[in-house]
């Protein structure tokens, strides 16, 4: 699957919330400072490139809805990042969140009982 730029990946996030939109809809959404219209068109148009996005005119406008499932890019990118910087184990990532992040003996045991249920 093809990545995202971290600003195609925010156009993407809203447009998984919203499922269809407009582009005028996709600026209104976005934070402060708000990019301006053109700018998220050509992003809109790059991520149809990607196959990210379909269209659909309605008049003048053109309607967008995601193409690719946020779960789908969510196990794609995860699966990069514990390949990249976790030497490709679930495990070290886990370890590294242990480790570093404060995570509670509590939580890991809530985690553990969620894997669990899962099998």
């Amino acid at each position: 699957m093809k990545k995202l730029t971290r600003k195609e990946e925010e156009i993407m996030q809203i447009l998984w919330q919203m499922d269809r939109a407009f582009i005028k809809d996709i600026v209104e959404a976005m934070p402060a400072p708000k990019p301006h219209y053109n700018t998220v068109s050509t992003m809109m148009k790059i991520l149809e490139e990607k196959q990210f996005v379909s269209k659909e005119k309605f008049g003048n406008m053109l309607s967008y809805s995601p193409l690719v499932k946020r779960e789908d890019y969510k196990t794609d990118a995860l699966g990069d990042l514990v390949n990249k910087y976790f030497d490709n184990s679930a495990q070290n990532l886990v370890l590294h969140f242990a480790q570093n992040e404060n995570i509670s003996e509590k939580e890991l045991e809530e985690i553990l009982k969620m894997i669990k249920s899962q099998k």
